[in-house]
């Protein structure tokens, strides 16, 4: 990665809520961090006014892209599937930004740089993206799914290029029955923090945790695409989200004094991440969580710590969150781009400390209501109808009351509702298999508080 001086990289900005009061002997501390960059690619909605200059088309840390795609023989069951798959890996490759370094793979029970070959990346510009969709068209189907292969290839693609982002956008349809979920774990360990990387389902015969696997395990999203004639708006939505990333391999920095003990740190905003197992340490008090490559954008992230008991009239710093970028030089410190504190502060004011503040409450129902959809899916799908119904009520009930009207709507196509506010629910007798596994895929996107 390329080391940028404080001018050229996007502002962050840290702001912390929560509720610092605790009863005396209280030792659990709340609060939900939000994290803004602004100054980098699309401004999705962020004033950009008091901003660092943002990148310009072919300047600052640039970019590579490997665009993998299932060419497998069942791409061929709609004849329609391998041609939608075509188009739209055409229409990212369209909108790539010139000067990005690209290759597009198909995969099958191996994998095969297609363009330009060699192992090599390609410069985008008019001439190579022709090329690419020539290429494109003489993609056909056949053979089977192993998506390790394709990763580790991408792996070797993107690291032959000298650039900040590296990103990989993956489709599939079906499952990865050539090699063993042992093997796609290994290469998936193999590629954490070196990119990140979308991940795509088409039709409905791939599986769902295979697909958020990568994505999860590479910070990026997944979703599935049950019409592949979606596919076109999906792919180019997806690379323009690519195209507006500026700066990579930020991390959350938690740092915390001696005797408080870290109880988990998960993305909370815009889906329920679990970051905490996946801390590096940094020095004897803090650890790096990663976050993956910003643009304009906004997360929130909800932390959570024990303190050592106290009395009344006693306050600490519970935690010091900080955003850094490393140095890719090993001698070289690492830039501090924002922080914020966490505190503690002990009160025999029975309000003040038994109030819980909004953010924390929201995002503490948007991770279980993430939780019970998996939960009464997987109970579904094992037979446990009462304890499905149990839980897709809870998340009925869940969802209604904090507005999440998407993932309402979502859960309306798998159970009848009978009262969303007490979470009472039927289970539908006939489901469609997109509707549930849409809801599966979906079921870590989270609503922001309303602040």
């Amino acid at each position: 990665m390329a080391n940028f001086s404080k001018s050229q990289v996007p502002q962050f900005s840290v702001e912390v809520y929560q509720n610092e009061f605790l009863p005396e002997g209280g030792r659990e501390v709340n609060a939900i961090v939000t994290v803004t960059s602004t100054g980098g690619g699309t401004t999705g909605g962020i004033p950009l006014a008091d901003a660092a200059p943002a990148y310009g088309a072919g300047q600052g840390p640039g970019a590579a892209v490997v665009l993998m795609v299932d060419c497998s023989g069942s791409m061929d069951y709609p004849p329609t599937k391998m041609r939608n798959a075509r188009d739209a890996t055409a229409a990212a490759i369209d909108t790539l930004r010139e000067g990005t370094r690209f290759a597009v793979v198909a995969g099958t029970h191996g994998a095969k740089d297609v363009y330009p070959g060699g192992g090599r990346l390609a410069v985008a510009d008019a001439q190579t993206k022709a090329q690419a969709k020539e290429a494109l068209r003489k993609l056909s189907a056949g053979g089977g799914t192993a998506i390790g292969t394709w990763l580790r290839l991408a792996d070797r693609l993107l690291n032959s290029a000298d650039v900040a982002i590296r990103h990989g956008i993956l489709l599939t349809d079906g499952r990865n029955e050539h090699e063993s979920p042992e093997d796609l774990r290994a290469a998936l360990d193999s590629c954490v923090g070196r990119f990140t990387c979308d991940a795509r389902g088409v039709g409905t015969d791939w599986e769902v945790k295979e697909v958020t696997g990568v994505a999860a395990a590479l910070l990026g999203t997944a979703d599935i695409v049950a019409d592949p004639s979606g596919l076109a708006a999906d792919f180019t939505r997806m690379m323009e989200n690519a195209m507006g990333k500026e700066v990579a391999d930020v991390a959350l920095r938690l740092w915390t004094p001696v005797g408080v003990e870290i109880r988990f740190v998960k993305q909370v905003a815009p889906t329920v991440a679990d970051l905490t197992a996946r801390r590096t340490e940094a020095n004897a008090r803090a650890g790096d969580y990663p976050t993956g490559s910003w643009g304009d954008e906004s997360r929130d992230y909800h932390v959570c710590v024990l303190v050592p008991e106290a009395g009344v009239g006693q306050e600490m710093l519970a935690a010091r969150v900080s955003l850094i970028l490393p140095d890719p030089s090993a001698a070289g410190s690492p830039q501090t781009l924002s922080q914020g504190l966490v505190r503690a502060v002990w009160t025999d004011d029975m309000v003040a400390s038994t109030s819980i503040n909004p953010q924390v409450a929201h995002y503490t129902g948007q991770a279980e209501l993430a939780q019970v959809i998996q939960q009464g899916l997987d109970a579904r799908k094992s037979g446990d109808f009462d304890g499905a119904t149990a839980k897709l009520g809870r998340a009925v009930q869940l969802a209604s009351a904090s507005g999440n009207q998407d993932t309402a709507k979502l859960l309306s196509k798998v159970v009848d509702v009978v009262d969303a506010a007490t979470g009472t629910v039927r289970l539908k007798a006939k489901v469609a298999e997109a509707d549930e596994m849409t809801l599966e895929t979906r079921s870590t996107k989270t609503v922001r508080v309303k602040k």
